[in-house]
């Protein structure tokens, strides 16, 4: 730990044996997680700025969060620089969490730099790209509630649903008027007039209303064989979950694709400017709420407030879950240390316990623990096998077809897939980690239709 000229403080994170193939930039602009908040990507710079807590126990309610810069510097090729502001010093098990924080979201342990290697092995274009690390968020239960929160809508009110997720937080962590409820700790819906409305301003829609189709059911119903669990009662997805910022919706039967407005902004003429933020570490900002922090509030108070709709009921379980020590993430996470087929069956079968979570919801959280043999299959995927490998695939023939072609890369399917369809998007889009923030809600169904920006790919209107 160093003195920071500007106040901070500096904490080297040595990369290890991690330093000769690891490229900052590749490790966070690798997945849609990135783009939610409290993240947040400086394309000039190369730096991550994020809130992260002092203290990961779930049950202090003293729970401090300090302003963090992720950065690797030319001269320290062999170390991450992580700048912490809101603090003038660390202690051993401040400094000791955070960076285990960092290495989380970077998956930087001895065990997922052993998988990149074998993975690289195989797959020589993704070597030559530097893709092998999936971002994911510094705790687990970050990662489940944005599972959550891509359910059912569209890209950019998920980026605002996480948005204001984190700005209620940092009032909370304020005590403003009307934020807490000293009688029973619990914030309700009455509360709500006396508070800024933090709700997203894309629409809500008919979420829980619409039917899921036939090919849909019968897809749920190939994966809940899969999962171990075809005896229960579905509630039929079409998303490819933490996987794309192009989604469908999730768990309740309502569709994303072709839900979208064509944007009145040109794509290419959007990503000709990087935005610039300048970090300023002496403000408020916002970190992801904590279980204990999301499970004080009222249900209506938190659709309302932060525009979660059905959302809400789901998260508030599943913190309380966390608090009361029903869900133990931690036990989740040492559980999947072995990332074997057979530990991969118990945890699904955990998981799909937990309301809310369905089959698609815990294959992509299993994918943020590190199970990548498991590829998500939905209309995104067969949209994906239609226009790159001319596979008209259906509910039937999804599996075999993604065997087919992704099977030769085992256990890593969902890394070769993944890293294709990541440069199919940036083939549209250019370099993700190079588009400014105020343009990621550009990334939709409806700005996909044309020519890939190379000509790589052919998008089907």
């Amino acid at each position: 730990m160093k003195g920071g000229d500007d106040g901070g403080v500096l904490v080297e994170l040595e990369l290890g044996d991690a330093a000769w193939n690891f490229i900052l930039e590749k490790a966070v602009c690798s997945h849609g997680l990135f783009m939610m908040a409290p993240n947040h990507w400086d394309p000039l710079s190369k730096t991550l700025t994020r809130p992260l807590r002092l203290n990961l126990d779930d049950d202090d309610d003293d729970q401090t969060s300090v302003t963090v810069h992720v950065s690797h510097p030319p001269h320290s090729p062999h170390a991450l620089h992580l700048r912490v502001f809101g603090t003038d010093t660390l202690t051993l098990h401040q400094q000791q969490s955070l960076m285990s924080q960092v290495r989380r979201m970077l998956r930087l342990s001895d065990e997922e730099h052993k998988r990149v290697i074998e993975f690289h092995n195989m797959h020589e274009q993704a070597k030559g790209s530097g893709f092998g690390r999936v971002f994911r968020s510094p705790t687990l239960f970050e990662d489940m509630v944005k599972c959550i929160l891509l359910c059912n809508c569209q890209w950019p009110r998920t980026l605002s649903m996480a948005q204001a997720l984190c700005d209620l937080q940092a009032e909370l962590q304020h005590q403003s008027p009307g934020a807490s409820n000293t009688e029973n700790g619990i914030i309700s819906s009455c509360q709500s007039n006396n508070i800024k409305s933090f709700a997203p301003e894309t629409p809500c829609g008919k979420e829980s209303k619409r039917k899921p189709r036939k090919c849909l059911q019968k897809l749920a119903k190939k994966y809940a064989k899969i999962l171990g669990d075809e005896e229960s009662e579905m509630k039929i997805s079409t998303a490819v979950l933490l996987e794309s910022p192009i989604f469908v919706s999730e768990e309740t039967g309502g569709d994303f694709l072709g839900q979208c407005k064509p944007s009145t902004t040109s794509v290419d003429d959007s990503l000709k400017s990087t935005e610039v933020t300048e970090n300023d570490s002496s403000s408020a900002v916002g970190n992801f709420p904590s279980p204990r922090e999301l499970s004080r509030l009222d249900e209506n108070f938190l659709a309302k407030r932060c525009g979660l709709g059905y959302r809400a009921g789901r998260v508030i379980k599943l913190a309380q879950g966390v608090v009361e020590g029903r869900i133990q993430l931690r036990e989740l996470e040492c559980e999947g240390g072995t990332l074997s087929l057979s530990e991969y069956d118990k945890l699904a079968e955990k998981l799909r316990e937990i309301d809310g979570f369905g089959p698609f919801t815990c294959a992509n959280v299993l994918m943020c623990m590190g199970f990548y043999h498991v590829i998500p299959a939905d209309s995104e995927t067969m949209r994906h096998l239609k226009q790159v490998h001319a596979k008209s695939s259906s509910a039937k023939t999804i599996q075999q077809d993604l065997e087919n072609i992704y099977g030769k890369y085992a256990p890593f399917q969902f890394l070769a897939f993944w890293s294709e369809i990541w440069d199919f998007y940036e083939e549209r889009f250019g370099k993700l980690s190079e588009m400014g923030h105020s343009s990621y809600k550009l990334i939709t169904a409806a700005n996909m239709i044309g020519k890939a920006r190379k000509g790589k790919y052919q998008v089907s209107p």
